[in-house]
């Protein structure tokens, strides 16, 4: 029998995205979960190593890992508002705004040339923490 659709003009591809995101009681759920989970804290631990003075020689890398994981953030708020039913709805949520806030800063002063002399510029940096946020969704 065919799983029939509560939002019949969504494709097949479309709602399994869906399932995949939003439900963590299937085995790709719970693997988009676990995997979110582990970018989450890898996030969290680089920006807490990134402020120990014995590792300012990896700056170069800091930077670089914060732009894999801003990418790797940003298409999964993509893909969130993409599959869900209601896009506004869930951009608005509490969670949908942490997600955004997670990303906002490094595109901010990629955007801003010189941005970073601004202290209210530069405390944004410290949102990307907001990540820590997402895992209490999940925990």
């Amino acid at each position: 029998m065919a799983k029939i659709s509560p939002h019949p003009e969504f494709s097949d591809s479309r709602e399994r995205l869906h399932e995949i995101i939003f439900e963590a009681d299937t085995p790709a759920g719970k693997w988009f979960d676990i995997t979110l989970l582990i970018f989450i804290a890898l996030s969290v631990l680089t920006v807490m190593v990134e402020t120990v003075p014995d590792y300012a020689q990896y700056h170069g890398l800091f930077i670089t890992l914060e732009w894999l994981f801003t990418i790797f953030f940003t298409i999964e708020y993509g893909l969130r508002l993409y599959c869900v039913y209601r896009p506004i709805k869930y951009a608005t949520s509490f969670y949908g705004i942490i997600d955004l806030l997670s990303i906002l800063p490094s595109y901010i002063l990629f955007f801003v040339p010189g941005a970073q002399g601004l202290m209210v510029i530069r405390a944004l940096r410290l949102m990307r923490v907001f990540r820590i946020f997402k895992m209490g969704n999940f925990l």
